[in-house]
């Protein structure tokens, strides 16, 4: 599928980008290029680090296998059973859901979740313990003895360092404060790797993979095999319209939340500086929490 006839289907199929063309009075091109543009432009720059991109080429066992046996080159990985890209989860109507990247399972029934998480953000370290939980969900079914709980492992893979430790690895397990040598065994184990780090005693392959996310290509086999794969997954139509109208909704979405975001603030400035409240329109410009508890007082949606 060539890049004109990507743009033409994304224009006919996509209903945020076609109900974005219907704005009164406001020229579609006007509208609608400047996303496309920058969705090109995010596809003609992703790469492995990409988490489209990354979930695309582990769907495929022999690549999720092999990179799970880089990772964890202690345990003894025969066989991946099942492999789940994109994967969602959500518990409940009123419970926060998640969309997982590349979602494993090996022949033994361990768990292993893949995130390639490309931007810095707050709390991974307790987006971690929320993916844990909804993991162990799918673990166990109802009326299974807590003792059926598989292994199961959630792996970030970072191309900055959360915890600014300078290492390339760091692997957390519940342990005792007052005897760390006395571990709880609940089978849980998260790791989160920082493609910048030193090598800390990392093997060759993990090395090679680390710099790839980086944009560093070599000459180890599974880089070439990534890249390899990275390549096909960028040559093709399809991958490219999916990606470019997920992008394009995040983008619009974004664009009209932003909008709204300011004329929430906008309403509230107003609303403060009419009731002389120059202490709390300070305080509200950098705290967060207390801008949301005001919005709620004065009932601005």
């Amino acid at each position: 599928m060539s890049d004109t006839n990507v743009k033409s289907t994304i224009r006919a199929t996509d209903p945020i980008i076609r109900g974005k063309e219907r704005v009164s009075g406001v020229d579609n091109a006007t509208q609608v290029d400047p996303i496309l543009e920058k969705a090109e432009e995010k596809w003609a720059a992703a790469g492995i680090a990409d988490d489209y991109i990354f979930s695309m080429v582990m769907r495929e066992t022999d690549m999720s296998g092999e990179l799970l046996r880089i990772i964890l080159p202690d345990l003894s990985i025969r066989k991946i059973e099942y492999v789940q890209y994109q994967k969602t989860i959500e518990e409940g109507r009123d419970t926060h859901g998640v969309r997982l990247d590349v979602y494993v399972r090996d022949e033994e029934g361990a768990a292993y979740t893949i995130e390639m998480q490309a931007a810095s953000r707050d709390n991974l370290e307790k987006r971690s313990r929320y993916y844990q939980s909804l993991v162990d969900t799918q673990l166990l079914e109802k009326g299974q003895p807590y003792s059926s709980l598989n292994q199961s492992y959630i792996i970030f893979i970072c191309p900055f360092d959360l915890f600014k430790r300078g290492r390339c690895v760091y692997t957390f397990e519940n342990m005792c404060k007052e005897d760390t040598t006395l571990l709880l065994n609940d089978a849980a184990t998260k790791i989160f790797l920082n493609a910048g780090g030193a090598s800390d005693n990392i093997s060759e392959e993990l090395r090679a993979f680390l710099d790839y996310v980086l944009g560093i290509k070599s000459d180890n086999e599974f880089v070439k095999k990534l890249d390899r794969r990275v390549q096909e997954v960028k040559q093709s139509g399809e991958r490219k319209r999916e990606f470019m109208m997920t992008c394009m909704r995040d983008l619009v979405n974004r664009q009209e939340g932003e909008q709204v975001g300011e004329q929430r603030l906008a309403a509230l400035t107003e609303k403060l500086l009419e009731d002389g409240r120059y202490e709390d329109l300070k305080i509200m410009t950098k705290d967060k929490d207390y801008r949301q508890e005001l919005y709620k007082e004065f009932g601005i949606e």
